[in-house]
């Protein structure tokens, strides 16, 4: 996981909400915004300057592979 976020600004990241997240809550989703070599991940409701995380693209890959195949 990466910790510290990379110097391209947040507000500058394209973000969208998962296909996953589908609640009748229409805030509660999962959103993501990729870059090439990082995905940042946050949580709707604490958008836009709430916390948020960032992993590689190759981990991200890995976790979503598995997710998948749960």
């Amino acid at each position: 996981m990466i910790r510290k976020p990379p110097a391209r600004d947040a507000s500058e990241l394209a973000w969208f909400k998962s296909s996953y997240s589908s609640s009748s809550e229409g805030d509660s989703c999962v959103e993501v915004a990729t870059t090439p070599v990082t995905i940042h991940i946050r949580d709707s409701k604490h958008s836009p300057q709430g916390p948020r995380f960032a992993v590689t693209a190759t981990t991200w890959t890995n976790f979503v592979t598995y997710a998948s195949e749960a």
